[in-house]
């Protein structure tokens, strides 16, 4: 008889999430939601901010009720796309990562074919333009924040900041890579004319090389 197979996969909507449990017996898969809870965005000082140490503590939460259901041999997180947590030298949060649907970007779309034309810029991404992309976001950081990019050594997109939080391990996936409205659409890597195409507005962050869906991020640690 075949050894039993479990994997639990996070899934964050933009006001909820839940932790699925999917086991294989060898011939049926099956699957069940073990977890469920809110997500609720906080506004402090105009800013529109995730709370993502709550977050953080629902997924802790998802793997103590999976344990109940014996050894767990994957985990994955799934979620929206375009926002981020910015990663200092030492390995901190520099702050919370800002909600999509905060204002600091108005008008930066058409402001940055300034900078880039548009054509050009569609052309290397092949994103639509939306305010929300990752691309504004950190162009509205280079504008009116630059001190919060000057402290950055990288930049994690939400599923990857939550793996970075559970096994230390910085790396980037490449399906939320495509979101961001930085990734090169012809080559799969990210696109440093794109993102340099911005000029000096946009101070160096580190990007990690963009990882196939399914690879084996790293062992978790942080789970107490």
């Amino acid at each position: 008889m075949a050894q039993k197979k479990q994997v639990l996969a996070f899934d964050f909507g933009a006001s909820s999430g839940r932790a699925m449990l999917g086991s294989f017996d060898g011939n049926t898969i099956s699957y069940q939601e073990i977890h469920r809870f809110s997500n609720d965005p906080v506004s402090i000082g105009g800013t529109l901010y995730w709370d993502v140490l709550r977050q953080f503590y629902e997924i802790k939460q998802g793997i103590v009720k999976a344990k109940q259901f014996g050894p767990i041999d994957s985990i994955a997180i799934d979620t929206w796309g375009v926002d981020f947590g910015l990663i200092a030298k030492d390995g901190t949060l520099l702050e919370n990562p800002v909600h999509y649907r905060d204002l600091r970007t108005t008008g930066l779309v058409e402001k940055s074919f300034s900078k880039i034309p548009k054509e050009e810029f569609y052309h290397l991404t092949g994103n639509q333009f939306m305010e929300l992309n990752t691309v504004f976001q950190l162009y509205s950081l280079a504008l009116n924040r630059p001190y919060q990019l000057e402290r950055a050594d990288c930049l994690l997109l939400m599923p990857d900041l939550f793996n970075y939080m559970l096994t230390g391990v910085k790396a980037s996936e490449y399906t939320n890579c495509t979101t961001t409205q930085l990734l090169d659409a012809a080559k799969g890597t990210w696109s440093h004319a794109g993102y340099g195409g911005l000029g000096d507005s946009l101070p160096a962050v580190h990007l990690y090389r963009p990882a196939r869906h399914g690879h084996r991020a790293a062992e978790s640690r942080n789970l107490r």
